[in-house]
């Protein structure tokens, strides 16, 4: 497959391969704008991921895509799902508020918990946090799709689907103007 590729890529002029190099470019570039614009719309970091474990279940499974907003004027309520980042940790938390506590000062606290857990988050927190605060907040959830994320998890627990993932889509795009 490799090298049916690379034949292909030999037999094109320059003119097809600077056509191939600039799509490649231009689908690129779109998908980071899409990535832009929807921070800007949902006021988040991070507007969809992917859950990576069990412990929301059963609201949500592993590979369920979610869709979230981070508005700062919206205060967050015990009940709502929230992805929050941990000091120390690289990947974002999906879990539920468990509790709340506001100070006459305006400051909130809160707890939160897993669905599929028997205790709350305080282990999993930086060592000494007991609390989350507003500026942990990556997103709430607001909507998702339940397995798609399947294929990122896939990716990440497989490296050689990620290489094989990569060849497919050139094979692809190569073969398409054909």
């Amino acid at each position: 497959m490799l090298d049916s590729i690379f034949d292909d890529v030999k037999r094109m002029n320059k003119r097809q391969f600077m056509y191939q190099v600039l799509s490649f470019g231009m689908i690129v570039s779109s998908a980071l704008m899409i990535w832009k614009g929807l921070m800007v719309v949902t006021g988040s970091e991070s507007p969809i991921v992917v859950v990576l474990s069990g412990s929301m279940e059963p609201a949500f499974h592993r590979g369920d895509l979610l869709f979230l907003t981070n508005y700062p004027e919206e205060p967050v309520r015990v009940g709502e799902i929230v992805v929050f980042k941990v000091e120390g940790r690289d990947i974002p938390i999906v879990h539920r508020v468990l509790k709340l506590h506001e100070k006459n000062n305006g400051t909130v606290k809160f707890l939160t918990k897993g669905d599929n857990n028997s205790v709350d988050d305080r282990g999993l927190y930086a060592q000494g946090q007991l609390w989350l605060t507003k500026k942990d907040v990556v997103g709430r959830a607001r909507g998702f799709l339940p397995y798609v994320g399947m294929v990122t998890i896939y990716m990440n627990e497989y490296p050689k689907f990620k290489v094989y993932s990569f060849y497919f889509l050139q094979f692809a795009c190569f073969t398409s103007i054909k």
